[in-house]
């Protein structure tokens, strides 16, 4: 009998590696339909989704099926209600499933909606889901630069509104230099002056450090929600009232 060997760089691969692999090809296509399912639904109703136990919360999830890194039904939640009563543009801080919600609702109430996305191949793949389902949304290449302390998005100013009423920040990642801190040093120029801030994966010790800089930066108010994966709130112009 013929023996084969595996390439060296496959070889290495964690024990059931390709056993996962096989069940996320055999799960693929269940996925689209369920998420081409939820994405109707949501449409139809973005509100029902401001309740984080809202059913199409955990379809739209697991049909965009992007685990470990997509953000889960208490943020997206969080961001639907948020973007329900925005009073002016709202700006994420990376871009995926939020940027398909967030944008049909700031479609539907016609205000201006950007995503900044350091990673051009995950860029072009959220362009496409938005076309699919026309929604207009802003999705910039944005590579990441170094500011000196920290590393953060490169913005282009001329193609973002003038301020910004809710920031949703679920990236970059948090092993960039300085983590998601130069959001407020890097922006902090384009913020109306009642904007609220969404940080996700506050149940991490950097997020939350970095929430309490920038709330001492801003004057803002701070607290936290979520139980199953928690998130900060920051409201600024809020501390003092």
């Amino acid at each position: 009998m013929i023996q084969t060997r595996l390439p060296a760089a496959l070889a290495e691969r964690p024990r059931g590696f390709f056993a996962r692999a096989r069940r996320s090809r055999l799960f693929e296509p269940h996925r689209r339909f369920v998420f081409r399912r939820a994405m109707t639904a949501f449409l139809a109703d973005p509100e029902r989704c401001a309740d984080p136990e809202c059913g199409v919360l955990g379809e739209l999830v697991y049909g965009w099926g992007n685990p470990g890194w997509s953000a889960l039904h208490e943020f997206l939640a969080a961001a639907v209600r948020h973007a329900l009563v925005s009073r002016g543009p709202i700006l994420e801080c990376g871009s995926g499933l939020s940027t398909l919600m967030i944008g049909a609702i700031a479609s539907e109430r016609g205000i201006a909606h950007c995503a900044l996305e350091h990673q051009p191949r995950w860029a072009a793949r959220v362009r496409r889901s938005l076309a699919l389902y026309g929604i207009a949304a802003n999705v910039l290449d944005c590579p990441l630069r170094s500011y000196g302390e920290f590393s953060w998005y490169d913005p282009p100013p001329d193609a973002m509104p003038k301020a910004f009423s809710l920031v949703v920040c679920d990236g970059p990642p948090g092993a960039t230099h300085g983590g998601r801190y130069g959001l407020v040093p890097v922006l902090r120029h384009r913020f109306a002056s009642s904007c609220v801030i969404l940080l996700d994966d506050a149940g991490r010790q950097d997020e939350r450090d970095i929430a309490r800089r920038w709330a001492a930066k801003l004057g803002a108010s701070l607290s936290t929600a979520g139980s199953d994966k928690p998130y900060a709130i920051l409201s600024v112009g809020a501390a003092g009232e």
